[in-house]
């Protein structure tokens, strides 16, 4: 009986502890409040550079708007170690690559910044590590 208790709080503590620590790392991946998940935009245009690190990898792309301007649109991607282990590189994009980014755009006005990308060439052909 004193066993069966014993095991029993310490699943408790255990689920409760792994609940407690979990909720940090869904918190600072959430990008709802930043990002727009109800819309959709398209940035096609060349790599100005690609920027491989923590905590966050980055792509700017200057692509030209209706009016024929260039713009530089700010791609998050994720951490340069996950996608390191997917084989991604800081040489898997490279500046002057023609490119094709499709996501959820930032909420801030004025800004043009897209999360939760699908990168392609302008083709539509995928771009693979």
């Amino acid at each position: 009986m004193k066993r069966f208790f014993l095991t029993a709080v310490l699943g408790i503590v255990v689920a409760v502890g792994l609940a407690i620590s979990r909720a940090p790392v869904d918190a600072h991946h959430a990008s709802a409040p930043f990002y727009d998940d109800t819309k959709e935009v398209e940035a096609v245009g060349t790599v100005e550079r690609f920027v491989f690190r923590n905590p966050h990898s980055f792509l700017f792309i200057n692509a030209e708007n209706d009016a024929g301007e260039v713009i530089e649109w700010e791609v998050e991607m994720g951490a340069a170690v996950s996608m390191r282990r997917s084989g991604w590189t800081p040489e898997t994009i490279r500046a002057g690559d023609p490119i094709r980014a499709v996501g959820n755009p930032s909420r801030a006005e004025g800004t043009f910044g897209i999360c939760c990308a699908s990168l392609t060439r302008p083709d539509g052909s995928p771009i693979r590590p």
